[in-house]
């Protein structure tokens, strides 16, 4: 199972997706973005202006204490830190290239 995050103009045309596995689900809570992540919908969350200060505040969590976040690596290898840092950080510069892009996800 994986988590989409698609960013789309007002028409309804993709300007950006991405694709992340589930298994991160407990190092973005860790994180304080699993909310703007999985759940925007459900808090709020329509436009990716909306995602950069919150997600800006985990990709710097993330980067600056890895070895916290290390241990919420998935024991199987799908789901791992140094993914999901990379991952966040294109979201943000997605978000921050678009602000007024519509924020949709697929759980």
């Amino acid at each position: 199972m994986s988590l989409d995050v698609y960013l789309e103009d007002a028409a309804g045309n993709k300007l950006y997706c991405r694709n992340i596995t589930h298994n991160l689900g407990v190092m973005a809570n860790e994180a304080g973005i699993y909310a703007c992540l999985w759940r925007p919908d459900e808090n709020g969350i329509t436009h990716a202006k909306q995602v950069i200060e919150p997600l800006a505040a985990g990709v710097a969590l993330l980067a600056t204490e890895k070895a916290r976040f290390e241990q919420f690596n998935a024991p199987n290898g799908w789901g791992m830190w140094e993914h999901f840092l990379p991952f966040c950080a294109d979201y943000l510069q997605a978000c921050r290239d678009h602000p007024e892009a519509l924020v949709k996800v697929s759980v």
